[in-house]
């Protein structure tokens, strides 16, 4: 049973239970909220899942649409969660990740009256020591922070990220929710633990603190900013810690155009093939040479300045790739255009990707017929984002997770990809892509490294042979005193008893009922005791008792459809 812990029971949070079950249930999805049995575990829950009914508008509506509008009317909490899981196409369904872009988190700005108070807070100064101006009117109104031009005192123009009021809390709220709802899917939807909705609720919770946490965005801005410190293609803002944390970023404001401003840019004498091609490698670098690259990097977030010079915004949301994940990821994509299927395979066997569930079979079959698509496809006219995407859908309908990174990198590849189509209709990935998977391969295959890994295998073997003759030991005398133990977790049961539960205590109900009755009974024909027209009134009393619970009783199997 979901304990008292699991779901949170004080009053912000039943209240917001209610609304968030109540809009769930406006926009179609009714019948969800009856199979996770959230009567069960909440109190007062029959009135919480009977909060209203379906709008009567959701019909024209498709599935994937009504889930997006609710998660929009939910508020932020849920609006970043749907953003999160538009690049998870391992998770859910093609339908769901397009209409998950479409989400946004555009809201009312607060007023400066507000943020002077959480500047204070944070940094310890009023607004005046630290500022010459600040324009009220936000750049840009999100649902975690808003982002103002400034100029400081020393003279700087600069751009000021602050966190709203009050967010923390509303964040924490619904995150506790979602912790118990993801352990209701998984009990009682069918199917609801492949999706593994609990450990997507955690990832959630992490990344959603980590973009809540504005001086760890600052510290991920200098990080850039040394890593492409000698590349003078590539300019990164400056951070003033000074005025910089947890709740407040910032950084040195930047004049530039919009990537996706074609015009513009041909106006001013931009070169679009060079910022193109810039485009592409600094992206190539961030990932395959320093493991960190923006996870966000739509048009928006991404500038052109003079001579050509790239500028990225927005480091909120990132990604990273440890040396095995690389060497992982370039291994895949050289099966992959080498269409070896074999290989592709054995890749995702070795890492762990495919379960003994899988159709080895099956999966061997359609990878053939994937790459049978691409077979008489030049290798100048392939587009690597949607053939990654493509891949990754193949995965997905054989229950075969990839590491949240590498979904992140496959959606920023995409829009990187075809920022730079935009650019440059000859623009070809795999010509800036190649020489960075060369370099890789060569470096992983050289004797420094090669020596490195056999150093590795051979410390951790004689890491177990150190420890073998202990754990037998160990093994053997936890046997001796009948110490040993195995714990078995039953999965599948839990409905099974669930309805036994229900229907026991429907048993004894009817029990008490059939007593209350007889004993009623009894005591009429005594015809002793107190007399109310006539009968006795402890008679009367278990009878009106009696017929109550029977009604109840009756109205409770009535409305779960179970005659």
């Amino acid at each position: 049973m979901l304990t008292f812990a699991r779901i949170n029971r004080n009053i912000r949070s039943i209240k917001r239970y209610r609304y968030i079950l109540g809009i769930l249930i406006k926009y179609g999805f009714g019948h969800v909220v009856e199979q996770l049995n959230i009567d069960y575990y909440l109190e007062l829950g029959r009135r919480i899942v009977t909060l209203g009914t379906a709008s009567k508008n959701v019909d024209r509506f498709s599935q994937a649409e009504r889930l997006r509008l609710a998660m929009e009317e939910l508020g932020p909490t849920f609006v970043k969660l749907g953003q999160i899981l538009s690049t998870r196409p391992d998770v859910i369904p093609r339908e769901f990740i397009e209409e998950f872009r479409k989400l946004q988190d555009e809201v009312p700005a607060v007023p400066v009256s507000e943020l002077r108070e959480q500047v204070r807070r944070e940094l310890g100064m009023d607004f005046d020591e630290i500022f010459a101006e600040f324009d009220s009117e936000p750049i840009a109104a999100a649902s975690i922070a808003q982002v103002h031009r400034a100029r400081l005192k020393s003279g700087e123009e600069v751009a000021v990220k602050i966190r709203r009021p009050g967010i923390v809390e509303t964040v924490e709220t619904d995150l506790d929710i979602m912790a118990g709802l993801a352990f209701l899917v998984e009990r009682h939807l069918p199917g609801g633990e492949l999706y593994d909705p609990t450990g997507l609720v955690k990832e959630f919770r992490r990344t959603i603190y980590r973009e809540m946490d504005f001086a760890r965005e600052g510290h991920t801005v200098d990080r850039f900013r040394v890593n492409f410190e000698e590349d003078p293609t590539v300019y990164v803002p400056q951070v003033f810690w000074d005025f910089t944390g947890e709740t407040v970023l910032t950084l040195e404001y930047v004049e530039g155009i919009k990537v996706s401003d074609l015009e513009y840019l041909n106006e001013q004498g931009c070169d679009l093939p060079t910022i193109a091609r810039r485009g592409a490698d600094s992206f190539l670098k961030q990932v395959l040479i320093h493991g960190l690259f923006h996870g966000d990097p739509h048009p928006g977030n991404f500038f052109i300045l003079p001579d050509n010079v790239i500028c990225l915004l927005d480091y909120g949301m990132v990604g990273r790739l440890d040396e095995p994940l690389k060497y992982r990821l370039v291994d895949l994509l050289s099966a992959i255009l080498q269409r070896d299927v074999d290989r592709i395979i054995s890749l995702m066997l070795y890492s762990g990707d495919i379960s003994d569930e899988t159709d080895l079979k099956s999966l061997r079959r359609d990878l053939s017929e994937f790459i049978d698509d691409y077979y008489e496809t030049p290798l100048g006219e392939l587009n690597v984002g949607r053939l990654l995407m493509e891949f990754v859908d193949l995965m997905n309908a054989y229950r075969i997770k990839f590491p949240s990174d590498l979904m992140l990198l496959a959606k920023a590849l995409v829009t990187m990809e075809g920022i730079g189509r935009q650019l440059d209709p000859e623009f070809n990935m795999i010509e800036h892509l190649r020489p960075f998977m060369e370099k890789l391969i060569r470096e992983r295959l050289s004797p420094g490294n090669v020596s490195k890994e056999v150093l590795g295998v051979l410390q951790s073997y004689g890491s177990l042979f150190k420890t073998l003759p202990r754990d037998m030991k160990e093994f053997i005398n936890r046997v001796n005193r009948n110490k040993f133990k195995i714990d078995l977790e039953h999965r599948g049961l839990e409905k099974l008893m669930n309805d036994l539960d229900k229907a026991s205590n429907r048993l004894s109900f009817s029990m008490l009922i059939g007593s209350l009755i007889v004993g009623s009974s009894l005591i009429i024909q005594s015809d002793k005791g107190p007399q109310l027209f006539g009968f006795p009134v402890l008679g009367i009393f278990g009878y009106t008792i009696a017929g109550f619970l029977g009604l109840w009783l009756a109205f409770a199997i009535l409305r779960s459809g179970r005659l």
